[in-house]
């Protein structure tokens, strides 16, 4: 509901509601901890701003980065967001990568229940059936219960999920819906338009991210999913509109304009329904940048 301004005196607006539309983007998943901002985040910062954000939601993979994330929401506060949670692909060296079992998640545990009052979501989370990370139906199963665990996590947080499914786009969410997931972001999904549709009718969201100008598997996407659904991500620094070159939240604009042009609609309809879609999954993010 659109509400109009009631009355002005001396130069302020009382307005009847707050359900305005906030003008401006979110990123609603993102990687701020990577190495690749260390020397300039001031700066990927300020640049994000100036292109229209409002908030960030910077997620984590593993807990060695959860402490570093809380750091940056203090530094940043009201714009960079934590969402501490542990990912379905683990790294043992950076030429060697694993699936993700419970005792990553053990580490990661008194971590997440140290600073849950300050978390928007519980992420990133999920599962990865990529041939290089599962050989066996084993080491799908340790990605399984990681997620249900956690995905139990984020019910008695009462807290949004932020996921990962990459090459298991059907199982991860029927894993979710058996689980009773009401709440969850799919970041980046790589599945089918009717396989993501199966999440729509789970009422969950789909983020996507500046690379759909070079992806035909995420126009194809867009093309399906309803505006209702959809949030714009970055998941800076990859996933970027130039491939090898690394990617940060101000590209967020490219997403949004992407999606203008798919859908037929001004980029002030994309920028207001994906902003509004985004808060009505992160309410405590409403809270903070609009109190």
């Amino acid at each position: 509901m659109r509400v109009s301004p009631h009355f002005a005196e001396g130069g302020r607006v009382f307005v009847l509601d707050d359900t305005l539309p906030m003008h401006g983007y979110i990123d609603c998943h993102c990687h701020m901890s990577a190495g690749d901002f260390d020397k300039d985040i001031d700066e990927v910062v300020e640049n994000s701003k100036k292109a229209g954000l409002l908030a960030l939601v910077a997620v984590a993979e593993h807990s060695g980065e959860f402490e570093k994330i809380i750091e940056l929401s203090k530094r940043f506060p009201g714009f960079v967001f934590p969402c501490l949670g542990v990912h379905p692909v683990q790294e043992i060296s950076p030429e060697q990568q694993r699936g993700a079992s419970l005792r990553d998640l053990d580490a990661a545990l008194p971590i997440i229940e140290k600073y849950k009052d300050h978390l928007v979501a519980i992420g990133e989370v999920g599962l990865d059936f990529t041939p290089r990370y599962v050989k066996d139906e084993s080491d799908k199963e340790s990605q399984r219960q990681v997620l249900i665990r956690q995905a139990q996590i984020a019910k008695e947080l009462d807290l949004p999920l932020n996921v990962h499914s990459r090459s298991a786009g059907r199982p991860t969410i029927h894993l979710l819906r058996e689980q009773g997931v009401q709440k969850a972001l799919l970041h980046a999904f790589d599945g089918k338009p009717s396989v993501a549709m199966e999440g729509v009718k789970a009422g969950y969201f789909f983020s996507i991210p500046p690379s759909i100008i070079r992806s035909g598997q995420k126009q194809k996407l867009v093309k399906q999913l309803p505006l209702e659904n959809i949030c714009l991500e970055t998941d800076s620094p990859a996933l970027g509109p130039e491939k090898q070159v690394r990617n940060e939240p101000k590209n967020i604009c490219v997403s949004a304009e992407y999606i203008s042009k798919i859908k037929g609609v001004s980029l002030e309809e994309v920028m207001e329904v994906t902003t509004q879609n985004a808060l009505r999954l992160f309410p405590k993010i409403k809270s903070a940048i609009r109190p």
